[in-house]
Formats: structure tokens, sequence, C-alpha cells
């Protein structure tokens, strides 16, 4: 029996339309940013160590790409920093645990 039966196998993440949507939208604002930038996709591609194919489905909003990829693209463009905005004020995660707060108890007199 062979020891490599036993590991799982990745499962590819099913999205919902609208998440398909920002995919698609972070790809095409990712290809007019470098478009503004007057980069060819060929320049973009050398300077992210990715080949040709892989930064057309970046720019396509593919779901295959990992988010290294995607944060290497920013980086080109000079955009990384957009990153840090994510989940950085996370409303509704303070409410939830606000409400978690634990209350002083009282003793019984």
């Amino acid at each position: 029996m062979y020891a490599n039966r036993n590991i799982m196998k990745s499962r590819k993440a099913v999205l919902l339309p609208k998440e398909i949507r920002m995919l698609s939208d972070l790809g095409e604002n990712l290809k007019l940013a470098r478009r503004r930038r007057r980069l060819t996709a060929k320049q973009l591609s050398e300077r992210a160590n990715i080949s040709r194919s892989t930064l057309w489905h970046v720019e396509k909003g593919s779901e295959h790409i990992s988010i290294g990829t995607y944060l290497k693209v920013l980086s080109i463009l000079g955009l990384s920093q957009d990153m840090n905005g994510i989940a950085k004020d996370d409303l509704l995660g303070r409410k939830l645990q606000d409400a978690e707060l634990i209350t002083k108890k009282r003793f019984k007199k």
C-alpha cells in the first residue's frame, strides 16, 4: 500500500457569480493600470516573472491564479499597498467581537 493514498485531493473553490464578477473587475482594473503605465503585456509578465498566458489569466480575473501572482502584478504596477486595505475595517467582525465581551459577574449578597 502506498502512503500517498491517504493524501486528500485538493478541491477547487466554487465561487458565486458575485465573486466571479469581483475577480473579473480586478483583472480589468489591473489591465487598465498596466495600459495607463504604458507597459506591454510582455514587459509586465517579464517583470513579474510569469508567463504571458498567466498574465492574460490575471487580467481576465481567473480564479485558478494564486493570490501571490496577483500580489506580484500589483507590486510591479505600484499598487501593492491596496492589499493593506483588505479587511482592515472589519465592522461586522468588530460588532461580533463586541457582542461576545464578557461582562462582570456580580456576586450575590
